[in-house]
């Protein structure tokens, strides 16, 4: 079932979110809503989704970067990005354990802030410790655009918006984005806006 995406300024996307247990994960009603957040974010489209999102505060959250997703980017793109096909992961209760010291700065959008995107500085690499739609305890290291997505979505489980972590003189229209900076290098666009 296709849910509905809470929009900035909802007060579901500012709170603290609960962990859940590994008896709630294992119930019909938790593994119900993997299945609708996961069609919500194909349907939207996105390459991630947090609970918060779709107005339930708890720490879960899907993602994926289907092939699909990025078709319309050069190689060249891809490379400056670090992006690659992710499978579908679920993440629950998840906490950034460690991250890498080198950072980079790119455009993100959000489902949530539907419309805009913004330049956010990011770290290259993170691992994670978290729990798998099983319950099964799990640790995984991210680097690139990977990072980038696990970065965002556990944000939205603690109450944090990409605006909040943006360089605010980016802060575009998507169709602004498309006509004048998509196919430009962050590093020119950062010029360009005088950051």
């Amino acid at each position: 079932m296709r849910l509905k995406i809470v929009q900035a300024g909802d007060p579901v996307l500012r709170q603290a979110t609960r962990q859940l247990t590994p008896t709630e994960i294992s119930g019909p009603d938790i593994q119900r809503l993997i299945q609708d957040m996961r069609e919500t974010m194909y349907d939207a489209p996105g390459v991630g989704l947090a609970a918060p999102q779709v107005g339930v505060p708890i720490q879960l959250a899907v993602l994926e970067d289907r092939p699909e997703s990025s078709r319309d980017l050069t190689p060249e793109q891809l490379a400056e990005r670090e992006r690659r096909p992710i499978p579908f992961q679920v993440l629950i209760n998840p906490t950034i354990v460690s991250q890498s010291q080198d950072s980079v700065d790119f455009f993100e959008g959000c489902l949530s802030v539907a419309g805009f995107a913004a330049v956010v500085r990011r770290a290259r690499s993170v691992r994670i410790e978290h729990l798998d739609e099983n319950a099964a305890s799990r640790v995984l290291e991210a680097h690139g655009w990977h990072a980038r997505i696990l970065q965002h979505e556990i944000d939205h489980l603690r109450g944090t918006l990409y605006v909040d972590r943006m360089n605010s003189r980016t802060l575009t229209s998507l169709e602004n984005f498309s006509r004048h900076w998509k196919s430009l290098p962050t590093a020119e666009i950062l010029t360009k806006v005088g950051s």
